[in-house]
């Protein structure tokens, strides 16, 4: 679904996975949030009625744009334990953690996320952030298409028949399905303190000991201390000049520097058509690329995170896990001030580590799969280190204004949907066609392996002719499979005309509307 509004008023954009963190998100616009209220009420409902891609137990990067024209990366990755241990792990592992169960539990970073993005410029209270999401919970809500699929998939079938996930999803061991109601009162009543108490409730509060209780009962190191000491890290962004625009996006520990290495790359080899022709050159420069975050991506307060270095052979990648096909929102905000975020927000794999709270409702993300065991490798894990990560906000500018605000799930694939939408913008493509527009993706995003490409079944012929020139062999998959992503987009062109779209590979919608100004 797309909007568009021509002029200069203040207008306000919103985009999401899902209808109702639209609708709730607008609801806070035109009562006079920013869009930064927006984007966590948004946030908020999605942890609700989108569980398979977050939840309160996840993490969250977000880039903001303030009205003073400064974008400030908000990092809120979280860390593992203190008395985290590799060798450990390794002996109960293996060569690599599980994707489920509480190894893989990181300290959730989004709620105290959504705390550090408030300070740069909210209007609206806890509680009137979060009415939406706790009403949604409490009340029930209808399954989506999206997440009533994920229900019986056979990839979480690892999931089925477990107390956590048949108590909220398959109550007397039946499957929720589309339109059957979700009630999550447990969670209802969570939001209800966070409404009340803000997000040190979580972490420091009374809802502190039982998320670390639970987790421990599952085996976790994490404690409560783990959780009281986390803070998020506000960064400056990573940029380059592209074209006329600046583009931004999150520094390490996240894999925002693929999106600008590969749009470097088409740029110095002058490939005229990166999305259609010369496709091929975008696909094997992600190629590369890919090879470079597997092998040195890391936290850079650990490790010196060189990854400008093409010289020699990189190392090898810790095995990955498996594809992480539902594990993630984007939301792209603007508002008529001259705020604009973007925000991702996850659980990794679908339905992240499985575990879900009984007390707190809070089901809890996997991002520590993440990791690596292998004791010479930078992601090593350790402790209070945050994982490498998939999770990469973006945006562009034009001369300080907002340009463009890009949010994507996709896991691994995240830069390579961004740099399709984005160059699909630049040669004149609008917000609707940009986001709907067939995908190609190189590296282990629907099974396969690094050196496997999976292009969605409408690609055109030439765009499929130009991967096999690179090297590669195209693997079909069904379009707009939401395996390849789910992207949310504001557009702004230069007369100011602002337009919005939400990807059809989701339950989502886009609106432009009026912002109502706070009175001077």
């Amino acid at each position: 679904m797309s909007a568009d509004r021509g002029g200069q008023p203040a207008l306000a954009a919103l985009a999401t996975p899902h209808v109702l963190a639209t609708d709730a998100g607008v609801a806070v616009l035109r009562d006079g949030g920013t869009a930064i209220d927006a984007a966590i009420a948004a946030a908020a409902v999605l942890a609700v009625v989108y569980p398979h891609n977050v939840a309160l137990g996840g993490d969250l990067f977000a880039l903001i744009r303030t009205p003073d024209g400064v974008v400030r990366c908000v990092n809120a990755s979280g860390w593992a334990g203190a008395a985290v241990d590799a060798e450990v792990l390794r002996a109960r592992h293996g060569g690599s953690l599980p994707a489920r169960g509480a190894d893989p539990v990181t300290v959730p970073g989004g709620v105290r996320g959504w705390e550090v993005m408030r300070g740069f410029g909210s209007r609206t209270s806890w509680s009137a952030t979060l009415s939406a999401a706790q009403t949604l919970a409490g009340d029930g809500v209808a399954v989506a298409p999206s997440l009533a699929t994920h229900l019986v998939d056979p990839e979480n079938a690892d999931l089925f028949g477990t107390d956590d996930f048949d108590r909220v999803f398959r109550p007397h061991g039946v499957p929720l399905g589309v339109g059957d109601v979700l009630v999550q009162p447990a969670l209802a009543d969570t939001l209800a303190t966070l409404q009340a108490e803000g997000p040190d409730a979580f972490y420091s509060g009374v809802l502190a000991g039982p998320l670390v209780s639970h987790l421990q009962s599952h085996g976790s190191v994490l404690d409560t201390t783990d959780f009281a000491d986390f803070q998020p890290q506000v960064q400056d962004p990573l940029r380059m000049d592209l074209d006329g625009l600046t583009v931004l996006t999150s520094p390490p520990n996240s894999q925002g520097f693929l999106l600008l290495s590969a749009l470097a790359a088409m740029e110095e080899q002058r490939v005229d058509d990166p999305v259609g022709d010369g496709l091929g050159h975008l696909v094997r420069a992600f190629h590369q690329g890919n090879a470079i975050r597997d092998s040195r991506l890391a936290d850079p307060r650990f490790a010196d995170v060189d990854l400008g270095r093409s010289d020699g052979p990189a190392p090898a990648a810790a095995p990955a896990p498996g594809p992480a096909r539902g594990d993630t929102v984007g939301i792209a905000a603007l508002d008529g001030e001259g705020y604009a975020v973007s925000l991702i927000q996850s659980v990794y794999h679908a339905f992240g580590s499985g575990l879900i709270d009984p007390a707190t409702g809070v089901l809890f993300h996997n991002r520590g799969c993440g990791f690596s065991l292998d004791p010479s490798s930078a992601n090593l894990i350790g402790p209070r280190k945050r994982p490498a990560h998939t999770l990469m906000p973006a945006m562009t500018l034009r001369q300080s204004r907002i340009a463009h605000v890009l949010a994507t799930m996709g896991g691994q694939g995240q830069p390579q949907i961004l740099a399709q939408i984005l160059l699909r913008a630049l040669g004149g493509a609008g917000a609707v066609d940009a986001v709907a527009a067939p995908r190609a993706i190189v590296g282990n995003q629907c099974g396969g392996g690094p050196d496997t490409v999976t292009v969605e079944a409408d690609l055109p012929q030439a765009a499929k002719a130009s991967i096999r020139r690179a090297g590669f062999d195209p693997a079909e998959v069904p379009a707009r499979t939401e395996a390849m992503g789910q992207a949310n987009v504001v557009f702004v062109d230069p007369a100011g005309s602002v337009t919005a779209a939400s990807d059809p590979r989701s339950d989502g919608s886009a609106v432009v509307a009026h912002h109502a100004r706070p009175h001077s």
